[in-house]
């Protein structure tokens, strides 16, 4: 059904998303230690506990939950409306990842030019990917196939 979605949101949410969880799954995975000192660029790494690891495992455990389904109900579902409920989940949960991770960073994190990679990760590109949904459900990237196609069979019945 992802097919019916204009070219862009559909490369953006199909292919790139995919692959940015696909990478939060890798990395707590590869290096959780490293992951976890990544997340706020003002303090130091440090040995981890053992609840910091578990953390950082189940973290990226949601990551590959989220890289799942997205392959799988973009590329399966026969419905439009699944999709667009899809989309609409993460447009909301785009707002919480933005705002909790700002909360971590505290008052020197609204500072752009002090965030790592990390930091651009979780706000920067999430905004971007919150920015495309918004797009998308504005309708300004075109109609879906699937609203050409309802047209054309109200014009049939006419």
């Amino acid at each position: 059904m992802a097919s019916k979605l204009p070219t862009f949101p559909r490369t953006v949410f199909t292919i790139i998303e995919p692959l940015s969880t696909a990478a939060g799954y890798l990395g707590p995975l590869l290096a959780p230690a490293s992951f976890v000192s990544s997340q706020s660029p003002f303090e130091p790494p440090h040995p981890l506990y053992l609840t910091e690891h578990v953390l950082a495992l189940q973290l990226g455990n949601c990551y590959g939950l989220l890289a799942l389904l997205g392959l799988f109900i973009l590329n399966t579902t026969d419905e439009l409306k699944t999709v667009r409920a899809y989309l609409l989940a993460l447009w909301i949960a785009d707002i919480g990842h933005i705002v909790v991770t700002l909360w971590g960073l505290g008052a020197d994190g609204w500072s752009v030019s002090s965030w790592n990679g990390m930091a651009w990760g979780n706000v920067g590109f999430t905004a971007l990917l919150f920015a495309v949904r918004s797009i998308y459900f504005l309708g300004l990237f075109g109609g879906d196939d699937d609203d050409d196609d309802e047209k054309a069979e109200k014009v049939k019945k006419v």
